[in-house]
């Protein structure tokens, strides 16, 4: 086995479980020194007990390392793999393997950990027809936002990418902030070429209800956005975070008056929005994505955490945007900019 490769499947498992970035990190650092290094280089420091003479290898990478080039799966990885539930069984299964794509991921562009091929070679391995590139928007400082300068050097490097991994599909992304009046956090021009616009609220997250409800609207009436981020900006572990108020009915009809989606993000500190407002979506037919939110490879894999309570509420599959093919889900987002 690549020990390479076996390191990072056993960093892409942690990430999957939420464990500790510095943990995920230490296989991801070990995984680059060996592919770095010459293969005849790696043998001879096993051979010679030197492997951890390599930046980043330590005590546990070490044995990782030696494993892999005895030919087998490294005990701690085949522990790992024992360890996780089958991939998409419960309820939203069939959902699941309905999605072609994924339209709200981050790279290490923005807050994300892995460069875009590594997020574009993890999506083509979940089946993945396409993934959209929403990195954030500048306001969002802590999150290294992109610049409108930028956005626009990314942009080049999706078209390389794009050359290189089809017939997968990078589609050009935003992840933008909605501002307190309900502008966005970007330069329109720039907004209105970009495949897929997701609009999200991240600041004053306790602004009165009738002030956060007119700040959606406005967002959602916007031509350049296609889909409303974790509406309510809840976190339901740890500390947890209480949800924004505003008028739920008012934004689920300003969703449906304007054609956007409303996302499901399934993202297991999220799972935004809560299922009264599923329903409602469910019983107004309001368009949807169901996403990861993912900032790290292993995270694309928790799509089924919101296929299952899109399935639990009644969301029929016609509703989401992402089963449909990368033509017809751009042919939506196209209809939206003026």
């Amino acid at each position: 086995m690549d020990p390479a490769a076996a390191l990072d499947a056993i960093a892409e498992i942690l990430e999957t479980n939420r464990e500790p970035t510095y943990r995920v990190r230490a296989f991801r650092s070990a995984a680059t020194s060996v592919r770095n290094a010459r293969a005849e280089q790696v043998a001879e420091l096993v051979a010679e007990g030197k492997i951890k003479d390599l930046p980043g290898v330590g005590d546990k990478t070490a044995v990782i390392i030696r494993q892999a080039l005895e030919g087998r799966a490294p005990d701690y990885l085949v522990r790992l793999q024992e360890q996780q539930p089958e991939p998409a069984t419960g309820p939203g299964a069939p959902m699941r393997a309905a999605l072609k794509g994924d339209l709200h991921l981050h790279s290490d562009w923005s807050d994300g950990g892995s460069p875009i091929r590594t997020m574009a070679e993890t999506a083509i391995a979940l089946g993945h027809d396409y993934m959209a590139l929403t990195d954030h928007s500048p306001r969002l400082t802590i999150a290294n936002g992109l610049t409108a300068e930028r956005l626009a050097e990314q942009l080049k490097l999706v078209d390389e990418l794009n050359q290189e991994l089809a017939p997968f599909r990078i589609l050009s992304g935003i992840e933008v902030d909605i501002l307190d009046d309900g502008s966005l956090d970007q330069d329109p021009k720039l907004l209105a070429g970009l495949d897929v616009v997701v609009a999200s609220v991240h600041s004053k997250l306790r602004m009165d209800a009738a002030e956060m409800t007119k700040r959606m609207v406005v967002a959602l009436a916007n031509p350049n956005v296609d889909i409303l981020g974790h509406c309510t900006g809840r976190l339901v572990v740890g500390k947890g975070r209480p949800e924004s108020t505003f008028d739920e009915e008012m934004i689920v009809q300003a969703a449906k008056r304007f054609d956007k989606a409303i996302e499901i993000n399934s993202r297991p500190e999220r799972l935004d929005p809560p299922r009264r407002i599923l329903r409602m979506m469910v019983d107004e037919e309001i368009k949807t994505s169901i996403d990861s939110d993912a900032h790290a490879p292993g995270q694309l894999h928790w799509q089924p955490f919101g296929c299952d309570r899109a399935v639990e509420e009644g969301i029929d599959p016609r509703q989401v945007v992402n089963t449909r093919s990368v033509d017809d889900l751009l042919a939506w987002t196209a209809s939206h900019v003026s």
